[in-house]
C-alpha cells in the first residue's frame, strides 16, 4: 500500500480540499478523521464533503453513523481498519483528514483498552463538573488518582470529565490504563503527516464567512432535522460546534444574529483549541502554515513526493 498521508487540521483550515486534491493527484481516498463528520445527519453543519466531492474519489468514514450513536475512538479506529484494508485492495493511497486530534493520537501512538463509560456515569461528572467547578473537581481528582490529576490540563473541562468518568466507571486511573496502551495501527514514521496551520486570522475570517454560507445553505433546515429526532442532547453528535447555538435560535430563545454570532465565537474558540493541541501534540509533522491553499499544495506534494 502507497505511504498513508495524514491530514490534520482546525475547522476551516482547508484540509479537505487539500485531501481531495492530493487523493486526486496520488491515486487516493479521503478517510474521515473528524468525530462529528461520522454522522449522518450532519453535513452541511460540519462541512462534510458533499455528493460531487464523493464522487470524484473514494471517501471513507463519512456520514456512516446515526447521531443516536455514542460513536468512540475505538470505534473508529476499528472502521479505519478495514477502510484501510479496503485502499490496500484497490491500491489506493489513504488520505486521513480531519481535525479530531485524538483520533490521530490513538492512530499513531496507540489505543488504551478503557472499556466504554456507561451513559449514566459520564452524566453525573457532567453534573459533578456543574456542580463543583473545575478547581474543585480537579482536587477530588488528583485526591483519588493524583497521577493523571497532574497530567491532564485541569482548564480543559473534556479532559477532566474523561479522567473523572473513567475513573468512577473502571476504578482505575487514566494515567494507569494508558500504560497498557496497544500498538499503534499507523506508527507516525510509516506515514506523511502534515499540519495545515493557516495564520489565525486568516482562520478566523474564514470560520466567520462559511458559517454566512452554511446559513444560506440551509444549515438550520438541518437542525430542525435534528431536534425533531429527539435525542439526548448528552450524545457526543449533539454537541457539534455551532449547534447549540442555533438550537437556541430555533427554540425561540434567541433571534437568529445574536445566535450566529455566538456559533461564530464558539467557532473560533474551537479553531483556538485545536490550533493549541495540533501545535503542541504534533511537533514533529510537516507544517503547511501559508494562507494560500495552492502553496500548501505545493509543499504537501513535494514532500509526498521524496517519501514515495
Amino acid at each position: 500500500m502507497p505511504r498513508p498521508v495524514l491530514l490534520a487540521g482546525p475547522t476551516a483550515s482547508g484540509k479537505s480540499a487539500l485531501a481531495l486534491a492530493l487523493a486526486r493527484q496520488f491515486g487516493g481516498a479521503v478517510i474521515n478523521a473528524d468525530s462529528q463528520q461520522v454522522y449522518r445527519e450532519w453535513r452541511i453543519l460540519t462541512a462534510r464533503p458533499g455528493p460531487k466531492e464523493e464522487a470524484e474519489v473514494p471517501h471513507y468514514l463519512y456520514g456512516h453513523v446515526p447521531l443516536s450513536v455514542d460513536y468512540s475512538v475505538g470505534t473508529w479506529l476499528a472502521d479505519l481498519r478495514e477502510a484501510l484494508a479496503d485502499c490496500a485492495r484497490h491500491g489506493l493511497r489513504p488520505i486521513v483528514a480531519g481535525g479530531t486530534g485524538l483520533y490521530f493520537k490513538a492512530l499513531t501512538e496507540g489505543l488504551a483498552p478503557i472499556p466504554p463509560v456507561p451513559p449514566e456515569t459520564r452524566a453525573r461528572a457532567e453534573a459533578d463538573l456543574a456542580r463543583l467547578g473545575r478547581e474543585a473537581l480537579h482536587a477530588r481528582l488528583a485526591a483519588r488518582d493524583p497521577e493523571t490529576a497532574a497530567a491532564i490540563d485541569r482548564t480543559n473541562p473534556a479532559r477532566l470529565i474523561r479522567a473523572w468518568e473513567v475513573l468512577e466507571a473502571t476504578g482505575t486511573g487514566l494515567a494507569d490504563w494508558r500504560r497498557r496502551t496497544e500498538p499503534p495501527l499507523l506508527p507516525l514514521a510509516e506515514t506523511v503527516p502534515f499540519a495545515v496551520l493557516p495564520p489565525r486570522d486568516a482562520l478566523y475570517a474564514r470560520t466567520d464567512v462559511r458559517l454566512d454560507a452554511m446559513i444560506a445553505g440551509g444549515v438550520l433546515d438541518e437542525v430542525v432535522r435534528v431536534l425533531d429526532l429527539g435525542l439526548d442532547p448528552s450524545l457526543p453528535g449533539m454537541k457539534a460546534v455551532g449547534a447549540p447555538e442555533l438550537m437556541t435560535h430555533l427554540r425561540g430563545e434567541l433571534a437568529l444574529n445574536a445566535a450566529l454570532a455566538r456559533a461564530k465565537t464558539a467557532t473560533r474558540n474551537y479553531a483556538k483549541r485545536q490550533l493549541t493541541w495540533i501545535r503542541n501534540q504534533m511537533r514533529d509533522w510537516h507544517v503547511l502554515n501559508s494562507a494560500d491553499p495552492a502553496t500548501n499544495r505545493a509543499h504537501a506534494t513535494e514532500w509526498i513526493a521524496k517519501a514515495g
